[in-house]
């Protein structure tokens, strides 16, 4: 029989929460039972697990849970609440001798007086407990969660609607979320190196989650920029390899590249197998079935755009196209040119990368980002190709636009070939029209620095070029 936890999670990146529970049940295998009713706009959920001790591996590895209680009870009055808990007495009979124990009253939403807050305490002396009360150090501790309906951008009283909650937690605290402070640790400000394009390090931390990093997994970043996502991924006891196109985002301007030093200062510079500059079309892979996960953040062009090799147009009748062992009449080295990556032939590139290079199971997490008036399903669905399935597909929410982390599994086990990075044509009978589906990320760089509007003219900065 399951027992009953109560989870209580940091109310940010509401959407991430349920992908990154699943994540990382299936990379420890717990068998984990989640509610009917799954509602992330509160940081309560009643989660069914075997034992005590899968909530201590959740709660050390998952980013946004903060506590796990073993539950007791819940409802809309204390009056409920108190006929549970008596109902529960087995959960605390051994508590009550020789134990010592505190209370903690807290609230989502609002701030409890500490009139009221004694008075909840004492509300359950029922309970019996013979043990020494302990502030600072007790043997158990427990917890009562009132939930208050969200009141921001109103004006009110400190403790108005005091005792008027939506509803009432109650439970004896197991754990905290110590994963939650590698935030912290990984906080970009604190680093020794980063960049205008560095990924945030809380969201960095729920993309390794859903990668499964463990020790002994490989995983594979193609757009790796300044590391952010190489730090975190290490961190969980992965190996890393990673590369880009520019390699002066890894290199930095000092003579140890930037990428290993800020690795070094983490403690995970041997984890970082290699770092190397090429352009992902164009990479020297002989041959696939060789990473656990790719997890990468493509450049969408806000504040870098991807590249590829290439020139934005032909070259000039009589120059010949030089090689990159070719040297220029100063005896520079040849810099090859590049041309614009157009975000959804990217993302749909990088699936098709991600079939050939992965192992069965294996996982590619990345973000997407869409206009959120345009975006629909099938944006998604359309990328897709055999043998790779959505698993999770979470929003970040900024208003008129948003990024989707989405994160899809090889389900096949078969070997296939090495994608041609070329753009795909739409095949018709002749008789039928083939109608494309623009997805809402086509084009996003010219629609975010248009400002989202809508106008007649679709026609593109890059296509004018």
């Amino acid at each position: 029989m399951k027992n009953k936890y109560l989870f209580v999670f940091a109310q940010v990146h509401e959407e991430f929460r349920i992908p990154e529970l699943l994540s990382i049940a299936e990379l420890y295998n717990i068998n984990i039972g989640l509610p009917e009713d799954v509602d992330t706009s509160r940081p309560f959920m009643v989660i069914e697990l075997d034992s005590e001790e899968d909530a201590h591996t959740l709660a050390q590895r998952c980013i946004l849970i903060k506590w796990v209680c073993d539950f007791y009870a819940r409802g809309k009055t204390y009056a409920e609440v108190h006929e549970q808990t008596r109902a529960n007495s087995s959960k605390y009979s051994q508590y009550i001798e020789n134990t010592s124990f505190k209370f903690i009253v807290t609230a989502y939403n609002h701030s409890i007086s500490q009139r009221r807050q004694r008075e909840v305490v004492e509300s359950f002396s029922y309970m019996a407990l013979l043990g020494k009360i302990d502030m600072k150090n007790p043997d158990i501790t427990f917890m009562c969660f009132e939930e208050y309906a969200d009141k921001r951008g109103t004006t009110r009283e400190k403790l108005e609607g005091d005792g008027a909650f939506r509803e009432v937690f109650f439970g004896r605290l197991i754990t905290e979320g110590t994963a939650r402070p590698l935030v912290k640790t990984f906080d970009v400000k604190k680093r020794s190196y980063f960049g205008n394009t560095s990924m945030e390090a809380e969201i960095s931390l729920l993309m390794a989650n859903q990668t499964l990093a463990a020790p002994g997994k490989l995983i594979y970043d193609p757009f790796v920029g300044t590391g952010s996502l190489a730090y975190v991924t290490a961190h969980f006891g992965a190996w890393l390899y990673g590369s880009d196109i520019d390699g002066r985002q890894m290199r930095g301007k000092e003579n140890v590249p930037g990428i290993r030093r800020a690795a070094a200062q983490y403690g995970v510079a041997d984890r970082i197998l290699d770092l190397c500059t090429f352009d992902v079309t164009q990479n020297p892979w002989r041959c696939g079935d060789l990473f656990d996960a790719i997890i990468t953040d493509p450049p969408y062009g806000v504040r870098a755009g991807a590249k590829r090799l290439g020139r934005k147009k032909p070259t000039k009748k009589g120059i010949v196209e030089r090689t990159g062992l070719t040297l220029r009449p100063d005896d520079q080295p040849y810099i090859p040119p590049t041309k614009p990556y157009e975000l959804s032939a990217l993302a749909t590139d990088l699936i098709l990368l991600a079939r050939h290079m992965l192992k069965t199971g294996g996982r590619l997490v990345f973000f997407l980002p869409t206009v959120t008036d345009e975006y629909e399903e099938v944006d998604v669905q359309t990328m897709l190709c055999d043998g790779m399935d959505v698993i999770a597909n979470s929003l970040q929410d900024f208003g008129s636009w948003g990024r989707r982390l989405i994160t899809i599994r090889k389900t096949s086990d078969k070997s296939y070939p090495r994608p041609t990075f070329e753009p795909v044509v739409n095949q018709s009978d002749g008789n039928t029209p083939e109608v494309e589906h623009i997805p809402a990320h086509r084009d996003f760089r010219e629609k975010y620095f248009r400002g989202f509007k809508k106008d007649e003219d679709r026609t593109t900065p890059l296509e004018q070029q």
